[in-house]
């Protein structure tokens, strides 16, 4: 039998699984984490950032604060406040603008933000550790907003109740419109996603904006994907938010994600880390440790990468551990296989080369195949 503690894994965590990112930002960085951690990445930005220096409506809501100063000022998104400052240099209206926020009380969402409101040259006056738009908010009421004029960075992302608590405390609320989300431009990438997670050629999707949540859920209901998308996610690909915010869209849909308790990319990455190995399934079979990922097997801890047909006839066989499947019902497992079950020797042979251990699985005469589950286990897998 294989000792666990003899050989020292040769590839990362996610090694075998494939997981697919949605972002349109920082995507580069996320796509890296996942890689060095051994996954597979299939990138497909969900919308485009359309910044808005040429925004009318940023630049009346501008010069509106520079004209009628705020009481207070949320800075929500390091891009978005830089992106502020910029188009109001654009317009001749940068100094103007840093001079009246240097007047005002200025919160900063979070460490990103601060460090893009002190590039400013300007000093914020609080900002919370947890990154939390609702303890922003829980100090915004407690010190009583009856009256006063609070301007709001917006920044695409839904803020649910921030607005409206304000509003209800009698505060006067300014939107900042920074910049809007949008569709791609190119939408293939999107439908390839959308194609590979219908299809469970994904082990896992990543979101990090709510904006990319909505916009994957509004292009599989275009496409007549909806039903089989939101069964997916419920039941074979693991839907992974950033944070709680970003999981709104999914979870009105009644979708289930899991989030990292800090809402960063690392910590994102890590939960994908213990999730997707969890989910694996681990067998005992002629005499070797067989963990079945996305892509690819481990065999005593060695990985062995697995084509796709290969993947599809050993998630038939692993649905009834050590029992007979037939040939036919192999057939049926195969995509695209047709009514020839030469396919499935073909494909059978294939999968043993693959694993490098052919014993794993026995062929029984006019009967089928079966995975050699080891003696003694035989009744612990008896349901799969």
């Amino acid at each position: 039998m294989y000792d666990e503690q003899q050989r020292p894994p040769d590839h990362g965590p996610l090694a075998g699984f494939t997981v697919g990112v949605t972002a349109a930002r920082r995507a580069e960085e996320l796509g890296a984490l996942l890689q060095r951690r051994g996954a597979s990445v299939l990138h497909a930005p969900a919308l485009r950032i359309v910044q808005l220096a040429d925004d009318s409506e940023l630049l009346a809501a501008t010069k509106e604060l520079i004209d009628q100063a705020p009481d207070v000022v949320v800075a929500t998104t390091a891009i978005g406040f830089r992106g502020w400052i910029e188009a109001a240099d654009g317009w001749g209206l940068g100094e103007s603008l840093l001079a009246r926020l240097r007047e005002v009380e200025l919160l900063a969402r979070g460490p990103k933000v601060k460090g893009a409101v002190r590039a400013a040259g300007l000093t914020e006056d609080w900002s919370p550790s947890s990154e939390s738009m609702a303890e922003v908010l829980d100090r915004l009421l407690e010190e009583g907003v009856e009256g006063r004029r609070v301007a709001v960075q917006l920044h695409g992302e839904p803020l649910p109740g921030f607005v409206e608590a304000l509003r209800e405390a009698g505060a006067e609320v300014v939107g900042v419109p920074v910049y809007r989300w949008m569709p791609p431009e190119d939408l293939s990438p999107v439908d390839r996603l959308l194609d590979a997670t219908v299809g469970r050629g994904l082990d896992a999707v990543t979101f990090t904006s709510a904006p990319a949540a909505a916009s994957l859920l509004s292009r599989a209901e275009e496409r007549g994907l909806l039903p089989e998308l939101l069964a997916a996610l419920n039941h074979d690909v693991l839907p992974a938010c950033v944070g709680p915010v970003t999981a709104l869209p999914l979870q009105a849909r009644g979708v289930d994600t899991v989030q990292p308790e800090r809402f960063r990319l690392g910590p994102l990455v890590q939960l994908l880390c213990q999730e997707l190995p969890g989910r694996a399934r681990t067998l005992p079979i002629a005499g070797h440790r067989v963990e079945i990922r996305g892509h690819a097997v481990l065999v005593d801890g060695a990985l062995r990468p697995v084509p796709p047909a290969g993947m599809s006839l050993l998630r038939a066989l692993c649905r009834r551990p050590g029992w007979v499947v037939a040939r036919a019902e192999l057939l049926r497992a195969l995509p695209g296989a047709g009514r020839d079950e030469h396919a499935v020797e073909t494909a059978m042979a294939r999968l043993r080369t693959a694993l490098g251990t052919p014993k794993l699985i026995q062929t029984v005469v006019k009967r089928g195949y079966r995975l050699a589950l080891d003696p003694g286990t035989e009744s612990k897998y008896a349901d799969g």
